[in-house]
């Protein structure tokens, strides 16, 4: 099952207002194959598994669920980047910016 760090429902939890949610998936492209994609949403697609994280609702669709059922999300603020950061373990190869995975 995917999880996120205490950073990252914090971040979430600033930058989100109910009734929205967060949806998580796994894209084609970028240079390494497929991209992970995060966005607020306001409604769910019936196949959609639904997440609750200390009351911020993620939805992820079963296909992306299942390549990102052990990756951590996490937010990370340095003085170069801001942003959400997934340690996925089972990505065979990452791109330099860590965006896209194989």
């Amino acid at each position: 099952m995917v999880s996120f760090t205490s950073a990252a429902i914090e971040h979430l939890k600033a930058v989100i207002e109910a009734p929205e949610c967060v949806r998580v998936a796994v894209v084609g492209g970028g240079c390494a194959g497929m991209s992970y994609m995060m966005d607020v949403a306001t409604e769910s697609v019936e196949e959609d598994i639904l997440f609750n994280f200390d009351h911020v609702q993620v939805y992820i669709d079963p296909h992306s669920a299942d390549i990102l059922s052990n990756t951590t999300i996490d937010f990370v603020k340095t003085l170069q980047k801001e942003g959400f950061v997934f340690n996925n373990p089972d990505s065979n190869t990452t791109c330099g910016c860590g965006l896209s995975f194989s």
